[in-house]
């Protein structure tokens, strides 16, 4: 906004900007992942153009999270933080959502006491690129805990994971940490729609990377996978708490956007027959809680942005977390912990960076907590 207008100039821009202000507000209900982009990129600029706030300069901040440390509740076994979702582009520690993965990094570090390990859970990268995933190892080794790798859709497309194999071994893989068994899932496998059409390894990436694009398949865990998890499983006693870790989540939230996994209940039958299971997903960028028979899931955050909540099939446990300030990209976004409870239950530790920390407890969720309270 210009300093040398008049004063009708000045309140007419204002009007101006109020209208383009509640039109683009009105254009987010019910709008697609990419439109929400859009309109979001668009309020920054409009707010920097008329000087209501400076273009979000990042600030690291060193303060741990007021997540209640294990030690305080002796229902807790041991703990596991997780970062997810940072989409970096090979830009240089300076871009913003490098400057978020650091933070979630310096988060980390500070926890007191330290986790046992750390879950990256999927999209390191944004389209996939070598040196995106080098620089999403170098920011990640300056971890302090071991670190387990889960893949996501944006690392894998533009080689077919030829690359993040190379840097960080097989996508699939199982552990076992202090009597829990834990699994770890390529879950964003789709059929092959490229190889006919001839794309390039560019174009299948831009395809998948656009989610709601409808030339690609759904996700899926595939048959072979399936069978190879069987086989895992099979070996343990029933009893034995499972925790397992997914890019999409294992149930079916809503089909357009692709947060959505299309065997889903293929793979939640191999898991029912467990007394106690977990499932820790990536990909759909926000606070989500879900629970089917025995099986509870809970959806990670993103560094990098927040998605809208779909506008239907949203797991009624959820408490939602309300997107209150266009202005700010990094509201909604963080990291997080998992207290892995005596009994192979958990409790997952929610690090929202400009909001209070949220802690969604395995009680709750047997309990059936609701949407409509606290806004996170």
């Amino acid at each position: 906004m210009g300093i040398n207008l008049t004063p009708k100039e000045l309140e007419r821009e204002l009007r101006e900007r109020s209208l383009e202000s509640e039109s683009l507000i009105q254009s987010l209900f019910n709008c697609d992942r990419r439109h929400f982009l859009k309109v979001s990129a668009r309020f920054a600029a409009m707010a920097a153009a008329a000087g209501v706030i400076q273009p979000h300069a990042f600030q690291l901040v060193d303060v741990a999270y007021a997540a209640a440390s294990p030690d305080a509740n002796p229902e807790v076994g041991f703990r596991f933080a997780y970062v997810s979702d940072s989409h970096l582009f090979a830009r240089g520690m300076n871009h913003r959502f490098a400057k978020a993965a650091l933070k979630a990094v310096e988060d980390v570090n500070a926890l007191d006491p330290q986790p046992d390990f750390v879950l990256f859970g999927g999209d390191l990268a944004q389209d996939g690129r070598p040196e995106e995933l080098e620089l999403g190892r170098q920011i990640l080794s300056g971890l302090k805990p071991p670190v387990k790798m889960m893949v996501g859709e944006h690392d894998w497309y533009f080689d077919l994971g030829e690359k993040w194999r190379q840097m960080f071994g097989p996508d699939r893989y199982s552990f076992d940490h202090k009597s829990v068994h834990f699994v770890v899932l390529n879950s964003v496998v789709e059929d092959d729609f490229w190889t006919v059409k001839g794309y390039t390894p560019e174009q299948r990436m831009a395809i998948v990377a656009g989610l709601d694009d409808g030339r690609q398949s759904r996700f899926k865990v595939g048959e072979e996978q399936r069978d190879w998890l069987h086989k895992d499983l099979e070996k343990l006693p029933k009893t034995t708490p499972l925790v397992v870790f997914s890019h999409s989540p294992l149930y079916k939230y809503y089909r357009p956007w692709n947060f959505w996994t299309d065997d889903a209940e293929q793979v939640q039958a191999l898991l029912f027959p467990f007394k106690s299971v977990t499932v820790v997903h990536g990909h759909t960028h926000q606070l989500l809680t879900n629970r089917i028979r025995n099986i509870t899931f809970h959806g990670m955050l993103s560094t990098a942005w927040p998605w809208p909540y779909a506008p239907q099939g949203l797991p009624p446990l959820t408490l939602q977390m309300e997107r209150t300030d266009p202005f700010d990209q990094f509201d909604g976004c963080g990291d997080g912990s998992v207290d892995v409870l005596k009994s192979g239950t958990v409790n997952a530790n929610y690090n929202l960076w400009d909001r209070n920390p949220r802690t969604v407890t395995y009680a709750e969720v047997t309990k059936g907590i609701k949407g409509g309270g606290p806004s996170y």
